[in-house]
């Protein structure tokens, strides 16, 4: 299963593994980046070698796609607030169309594309209810924040596409909630830079959000049932896990590190603070601000059923996420 980052995406071949999508004058550090990151868990002498691709261009995409019979599409841009939405969306639905399109075009069986739990929820987070896969978040709502609208319409392009396309390959979609869990390098954190903040003592307080926490290990295997099981052809799968406040997840922290979470504050930060601080101090918040309170849940029953996905508990993937951070010295926690 080949990882990625940035505007970049794996395809599976068997037997090799050949991550694609290494994109123009950084395909050398990303091929280094992969091939020790992946070696710290498996030797991958032999079945892993590299194609070069980038979602925001044409070029690179048939030949990538040459005698590969799974493409996994877990990128799509992360990135700062930006005036021009377009920043994120652009590349998230172009990229995603690019993908499909020489993919269907070699034959590909299946394609496996990494959307968001936040592609199928109610525009508003404060909305009360379990909601599923039949929910589509409604892209033209004027409150989303970009990242959220540039994954939903990436995922309803690629949806469409697949309708108006006659052929062999096929389509399954995976939507995961917040990922933790072990890393592999401490490069790129995205989210998981939250629980780095907690433990270095980075954070005053956890503001009102809550967090449906899926383990990566977990997502991983949502991913290759989504690609070998047969039924999976055609779906979405919501891969969301336990729901944790951010405040649940800093005793978590608190008490599961022992002397190494000491520095790990766990009193809740009000809501009119977080909304000031957004508004006047740090324009960064100002994206999770429509999250505080937060109340609607996922339903995983569609994955546990159709697929046997069983996700691990909230707390083992906070506390092995923090475990590794400190293991690869991302973060300097206290000591006795």
């Amino acid at each position: 299963m080949a990882g990625s980052r940035g505007n970049r995406t794996g395809a599976l071949r068997l037997p090799a593994i050949q991550p694609c999508g290494l994109s123009g004058r950084k395909s050398s550090s990303t091929r280094r980046f992969v091939t020790e990151a992946v070696s710290t868990e498996v030797d991958p002498a032999g079945r892993l070698s590299f194609a070069v691709a980038d979602l925001t261009a044409d070029d690179g995409w048939n030949a990538a796609m040459k005698g590969v019979d799974y493409v996994l599409h877990v990128a799509s841009p992360l990135g700062p607030a930006s005036d021009d939405p377009r920043a994120l969306i652009a590349p998230a639905r172009d990229g995603t169309l690019r993908v499909l399109r020489a993919a269907t075009s070699a034959g590909v069986r299946r394609v496996v594309m990494t959307s968001a739990a936040n592609a199928a929820s109610p525009s508003s987070y404060a909305t009360e209810g379990v909601t599923d896969e039949t929910l589509w978040t409604d892209p033209d709502d004027p409150t989303l924040i970009p990242y959220r609208r540039s994954k939903t319409l990436a995922e309803r392009a690629a949806w469409d596409y697949m309708e108006g396309y006659d052929g062999p390959t096929e389509l399954t979609t995976v939507l995961p909630g917040a990922v933790f869990g072990p890393v592999l390098t401490p490069d790129n954190l995205g989210s998981v830079g939250i629980i780095a903040r907690m433990v270095s003592g980075q954070m005053a307080g956890a503001p009102r959000i809550g967090l449906e926490v899926v383990d990566v290990r977990d997502l991983v295997d949502a991913h290759i049932l989504a690609m070998t099981s047969s039924v999976a052809a055609g779906q979405r799968f919501l891969a969301t896990g336990e729901f944790l406040w951010m405040t649940d997840m800093a005793r978590i922290l608190r008490d599961g590190l022992g002397e190494r979470g000491r520095r790990v504050r766990t009193r809740r930060i009000p809501d009119f603070a977080v909304r000031l601080t957004a508004r006047f101090k740090d324009p960064s918040l100002r994206e999770i601000t429509p999250s505080l309170g937060r109340r609607n849940r996922h339903s995983t029953e569609k994955a546990r059923t159709l697929l046997g996905w069983q996700p691990r508990p909230a707390r083992e993937a906070v506390l092995d996420c923090a475990d590794s951070l400190i293991a690869h010295g991302a973060v300097q926690p206290r000591h006795p």
